[in-house]
């Protein structure tokens, strides 16, 4: 069976040599980038991806900007001809020429992964999703939605750190994120139900990194058949939620799932159950995979004593003010300036999601360089998150540099910027804060592994998910 399998890996490799070699070479402008494409089919893919695994990702970019005397370099990811575009002046660029010059671009293998429909592809589900979101997500229905994040952060903290003395925090900050999203999707909030479908979320994100071969125990085959069962799993839900509505068991306006019944696309026709489940899909995937890998990052920098009692006083005061079983509200979470300061740090020395991609839509000029219609273009948060000419004393954890004036444009990215800075910020603002309070007024820690380094698979992590030891608070 090994055989087999090097068999076919083999041939898969040949046949995407004789594609390459087939077609004209994208690398022969004279006016390019400086850079180099690495290998054939493969690019400089191993390298990009292994200074993250090894807790560096800054490193593949700062070690050509440094070689190259320039921001801009090209390089070949993932069978891509590809352009880094590194600084503050580079995202202004890109964020301002959305849909002008560039637009969103993933990997073939989340089409593949998540297959939509014969007629559309991810990113067009991706441009709906985006119309719809200022609806979903706006400040009226965010401040809806806090005390049920608050019910939620304490039914967790209640069942899955009370009574412990260690925990791994990865892996319950990625149950918390996800628990919360089913629940205000699609009102799925029973443990063992939102457990079902925790499980294959966690195959989605090491398949879409991969590489797009469709065998039994590859992560890319793993991931589609988790797609698979997850989409099924949903239908199941639309199904059984458009009786609910039929025969009044159910509100209209509930939850996004809801919501979604009852809208209408384009046409005015209503939204297919098979749309709504892609849609629901990747709003489960855009509420928790970030936003836990945010949770974790604070935690771990909040096991600093002098950074913890700031957070914990300004808790404690909120937490004083309500009334036994009160929940907290909007103005409480305004209230949490410092906490969201120390979340901003965190976020800026360990981005959850380290860059992105664009393709390029029409030739065009940039510091002098030509960049060719068709190729890719990477931003990465750590180009500017790391300067120290954006961020003094980079790698000193600093939530100051949040206060006063603010920072300088096009500097601090984790949500990207520009008309596709992430549409989900507020949110996820709001779930990171309700966590942050819910922790603090329970526990101090301290960590397991002080030194424990942080890789990037896809997301931002710690390498062993952050085990600390916990030091309940007496009443």
């Amino acid at each position: 069976m090994e055989l087999l399998y090097l068999t076919i890996l083999l041939m898969f490799v040949v046949t995407l040599l004789i594609l390459f070699y087939m077609h004209k070479s994208p690398f022969t402008d004279p006016n390019l980038p400086p850079g180099k494409m690495g290998y054939p089919v493969i690019g400089e893919s191993l390298e990009f991806l292994s200074t993250g695994w090894k807790g560096h990702p800054e490193k593949f970019i700062y070690e050509r900007i440094k070689k190259y005397s320039s921001q801009v370099f090209k390089t070949s990811i993932i069978g891509e001809p590809t352009v880094m575009f590194c600084g503050s002046a580079c995202n202004k660029f890109l964020f301002s020429n959305e849909n002008k010059l560039v637009v969103s671009w993933w990997p073939d293998n989340v089409n593949k992964i998540f297959p939509t429909s014969l007629e559309t592809s991810s990113k067009e589900e991706a441009k709906k999703m985006r119309k719809i979101f200022p609806q979903l997500l706006n400040p009226q229905a965010l401040q809806r939605y806090i005390g049920i994040m608050d019910t939620i952060a304490q039914r967790h903290f209640a069942s899955d750190w009370e009574n412990k003395t260690h925990v791994t925090v990865y892996l319950l900050a990625k149950r918390y994120t996800f628990w919360l999203a089913c629940r205000l999707f699609m009102s799925v909030e029973d443990p063992n139900h939102v457990a079902k479908f925790a499980e294959p979320f966690n195959l989605l994100p090491p398949g879409i990194m991969s590489m797009p071969i469709d065998l039994p125990g590859t992560p890319f085959n793993k991931a589609i058949r988790a797609s698979k069962f997850i989409r099924k799993e949903l239908l199941k839900i639309i199904k059984q939620r458009k009786l609910d509505l039929a025969e009044g068991k159910a509100l209209p306006t509930q939850d996004i799932l809801s919501h979604m019944l009852f809208s209408c696309d384009e046409t005015g026709q209503h939204i297919a159950e098979r749309d709504i489940a892609d849609k629901i899909l990747g709003l489960l995937i855009a509420g928790h995979d970030t936003a836990s890998s945010a949770c974790t990052s604070i935690v771990k920098y909040l096991a600093d004593p002098k950074i913890y009692q700031r957070v914990y006083q300004e808790q404690m005061e909120i937490a004083k003010s309500k009334s036994p079983g009160e929940l907290l509200d909007w103005r409480d979470v305004e209230k949490m300036k410092y906490s969201w300061n120390v979340a901003c740090e965190a976020m800026r020395l360990a981005p959850p999601l380290p860059g992105a991609f664009r393709e390029t839509i029409n030739d065009f000029v940039f510091n002098g360089f030509s960049i060719p219609k068709g190729w890719k273009l990477y931003w990465s948060a750590n180009s500017t998150h790391m300067n120290p000419e954006c961020f003094p004393e980079p790698e000193k954890f600093d939530p100051s540099r949040f206060e006063g004036k603010g920072l300088a444009p096009y500097t601090y990215v984790p949500f990207g910027g520009g008309p596709r800075m992430c549409p989900g910020k507020e949110y996820a603002r709001l779930e990171i804060l309700v966590f942050m309070h819910n922790l603090v007024k329970r526990f101090k820690w301290d960590k397991v592994i002080p030194d424990e380094k942080t890789i990037v698979n896809p997301m931002t992590i710690p390498a062993q998910g952050l085990p600390i030891r916990l030091y309940p608070h007496q009443p």
